[in-house]
């Protein structure tokens, strides 16, 4: 299928937007964002989800700026040359944690190639600035590749996530097209050393279709992930956030993502989600409950 042809998005890409009690939700939430000077990705990478999730009063905390030194073909991140680095942000991300009452807290970042450690240490305080105020919080990281610095890493686990979370993206084909510096076997690396670092911290790992990948490459996908011992996946239709980005060269289907859920299961990944709107972070608290259940 030609990707210079624009593709009409189908009903179950439908989005229900809040309303009554949920509208408030988001409202608050929104607000406690802009009153600690806090960045989500939820609204950067405009994620569709973004009126559930918050309605139900969780979102996923993207810190060290909304600048990125990258520039991925799929993400609506700004990218350019970051100027922000504040050492307090990892207590105010805390702080907007224990406001909303969160069970389980998501923090990301943009990609700070321009940081000796990319970022690494505000990771890890953001860790613990979390488990201080909330002790019974759990602690999710979707984390960049570290331009693929085990040492870099090693502050991120040392901090004990409870779930390392780094996502590949797309099939090893496509990686190069998509994404912006990282590589499809660095970010394997990445999550094979996560496990030698600490076996215990299950590691997650997402991907979106619809960019032009075939069905087997992404079975391949999930064989290269189990090779590396990965405990989680997610699975996601892409979605076009400008006219600039990379178009979408199909649709799937709710019955495809059903089927890739199965693949999953039947290789050994402890819960994997699948469907049309599902992003890295999306029911994430129920992804955990899931994987634990099968640990």
């Amino acid at each position: 299928m030609s990707t210079k042809q624009t593709l009409r998005k189908p009903e179950w890409l439908k989005i229900k937007l809040p309303a009554g009690e949920d509208y408030d939700n988001v409202k608050q939430l929104k607000e406690t964002m802009r009153s600690k000077t806090l960045h989500t990705v939820c609204e950067e990478a405009k994620c569709p989800n973004i009126h559930e999730c918050w309605a139900n009063r969780t979102a996923t905390f993207m810190i060290l700026g909304d600048i990125c030194t990258r520039a991925c073909r799929f993400c609506a991140v700004k990218s350019g040359l970051p100027t922000e680095l504040d050492l307090q942000e990892p207590e105010r991300v805390a702080e907007a944690a224990e406001q909303m009452g969160l069970r389980h807290c998501v923090v990301t970042s943009v990609a700070r190639d321009d940081l000796a450690d990319g970022g690494a240490s505000i990771f890890a305080e953001t860790i613990r600035a979390i488990r201080s105020r909330m002790p019974l919080c759990s602690v999710e990281v979707l984390i960049p590749d570290f331009m693929g610095n085990e040492e870099t890493l090693r502050i991120v686990m040392e901090a004990k996530p409870d779930i390392l979370n780094h996502n590949m993206e797309t099939v090893e084909r496509m990686s190069d097209r998509v994404r912006s510096k990282a590589k499809y076997a660095r970010s394997l690396e990445l999550l094979a050393r996560s496990k030698q670092m600490a076996p215990s911290i299950p590691t997650k790992s997402s991907i979106m279709v619809g960019v032009g990948e075939t069905w087997d490459e992404i079975l391949r996908t999930m064989d290269d992930l189990r090779a590396v011992d990965c405990d989680i996946m997610t699975i996601g239709q892409y979605l076009q956030p400008t006219k600039q980005h990379l178009r979408v060269v199909e649709y799937y289907t709710p019955e495809q993502f059903a089927g890739l859920k199965e693949e999953g299961m039947k290789r050994g990944f402890r819960h994997v989600e699948s469907g049309p709107l599902v992003r890295s972070s999306y029911h994430a608290h129920e992804q955990v409950q899931a994987a634990h259940a099968r640990s």
